[in-house]
């Protein structure tokens, strides 16, 4: 096999969609936190989904016949709202605090899957997975800090928002069995279109032609995020390519000092790579399980 080859392998192509999908949705989450300066961050949401769904309309046009059959609109429209509360809550967490605190904080919802899964899926819940569970929440309240003082109504803004995202996460493992991914992804801008246009009018503030074209770069880049995503799980085992999407905290970081001149203090490190590691310690159980309740063969 020639080097390009191995570069470009399956697996490999996986991981690059997957680094891909954590710039652009990073991006996406920049330009939201520099527009929240200007506009109120309902209107910045309404946007957020209007262009992501003139986006996929423009690109899937041909076979949006195809893309439009849902077999379960219920949990589609639970899935669209509750990533738009997600979305809203996270946009207006923004304005207070910097992105990579925000971006830690929302790494809590996978977590958050876990302790519903339980209940509302009926899956088992070891002590290895509830122990990540504690740890990670452990990891937040390092980055929130409550009863110093130091706790911002922002952190807990985007902590409501990891809920909601949670949320949208089961919904989505829910619909995997209903529709294909285009479709999930076509009506969560529907959706959120719809419901965020309920509420954009209130405060509504004029656009000029720069914020025009930072709102419409804000659906283009998440909408394009949330593509590579799909991409990334269509290349490869989800157990090659989901640790990658921490890397978004590294971008995080990155656009937090190079445009805003904000360094993460070593409260929100900590955290952050407290709830960062017990995201993956359960995500290494998760995939080791299956083979360590195998039965032994006799030879």
């Amino acid at each position: 096999m020639t080097d390009s080859a191995r570069v470009f392998a399956p697996g490999r192509r996986g991981i690059l969609w997957m680094l891909l999908a954590t710039v652009l949705l990073v991006s996406s989450d920049t330009i939201i936190k520099h527009l929240v300066r200007t506009y109120p961050a309902l209107e910045v949401l309404w946007a957020r989904f209007l262009f992501h769904l003139l986006l996929m309309t423009a690109v899937f046009w041909r076979r949006l016949p195809v893309i439009v059959k849902s077999h379960r609109w219920d949990l589609q429209m639970v899935r669209g709202l509750s990533l738009a509360v997600s979305n809203g809550l996270f946009i207006l967490g923004l304005r207070f605090i910097g992105l990579a605190e925000a971006s830690a904080i929302l790494f809590v919802s996978p977590l958050l899957v876990t302790v519903f899964s339980a209940p509302l899926l009926g899956e088992a819940v070891g002590v290895r997975r509830w122990i990540g569970v504690v740890a990670g929440f452990a990891g937040a309240l390092i980055i929130i800090r409550p009863g110093t003082g130091m706790m911002h109504a922002g952190a807990l803004l985007v902590l409501a928002g990891a809920v909601f995202s949670a949320a949208n996460q089961m919904t989505t493992r829910a619909l995997a069995r209903y529709d294909i991914p285009l479709t999930t992804l076509f009506y969560t801008a529907v959706f959120g279109t719809a419901a965020s246009s309920l509420f954009a009018p209130f405060g509504w503030v004029m656009p000029d032609t720069e914020g025009w074209l930072l709102m419409a770069a804000i659906g283009f880049l998440a909408g394009s995020g949330q593509f590579a995503l799909i991409k990334a799980y269509q290349q490869s085992e989800a157990a090659a390519v989901a640790p990658f999407f921490y890397a978004n905290l590294l971008w995080a970081t990155g656009y937090g000092f190079l445009i805003f001149g904000d360094l993460p203090d070593i409260w929100t490190i900590s955290g952050a790579v407290l709830i960062v590691a017990s995201g993956l310690w359960v995500f290494r159980g998760e995939q080791t399980r299956p083979a360590a309740s195998a039965p032994k063969t006799q030879g």
